[in-house]
């Protein structure tokens, strides 16, 4: 039996550097989840933020940053349904919940959780020639999600 608890990006950040297999600490959090087990193990972890998009960043997006189990069966579906029901509760539209996968990953956890496919969603690096930044994840094509209501609830 799993089960949704709060958790600090502390502590949340030590899960992803320990498990993470592309990505390392986030640097912020509006609020992050973790599933446990009965034994109350952590058996995954997901951080929620501003959108990495400083576009998206000005119209009232909620990002999930981070999503990392150790493999355990539903984990993973849990915490996207966590975050995704956590962010319409505190009131962001469903439609400006998004994260982001890589194009390679098949997001079987997003859609059992009630996300959908909005498409490919570009790649590469942030940095440029005048402002050079260190690669620290893949920078091959991501595919992007949107959240979704929950069935029979309407959008204000």
């Amino acid at each position: 039996m799993l089960k949704i608890e709060p958790i600090t990006l502390k502590a949340a950040n030590a899960y992803v550097e320990q498990h993470h297999r592309h990505h390392k600490a986030s640097r912020g959090h509006k609020f992050s989840v973790r599933v446990v087990d009965e034994a109350g193990r952590i058996r995954g972890v997901g951080i929620a933020g501003r959108p990495v998009s400083r576009v998206l960043d000005q119209d009232q997006h909620l990002e999930v940053v981070r999503v990392c189990t150790d493999g355990t069966r539903n984990a993973c579906s849990m915490i996207y349904g966590a975050l995704r029901r956590a962010g319409i509760a505190l009131g962001y539209e469903p439609h400006k919940i998004i994260t982001y996968t890589l194009a390679t990953e098949p997001g079987g956890s997003l859609r059992a959780a009630g996300w959908h496919d909005d498409g490919l969603a570009g790649g590469g690096e942030w940095g440029r020639t005048g402002r050079p930044r260190e690669v620290v994840a893949p920078t091959e094509t991501k595919r992007r999600w949107r959240a979704a209501l929950p069935v029979g609830v309407e959008e204000r």
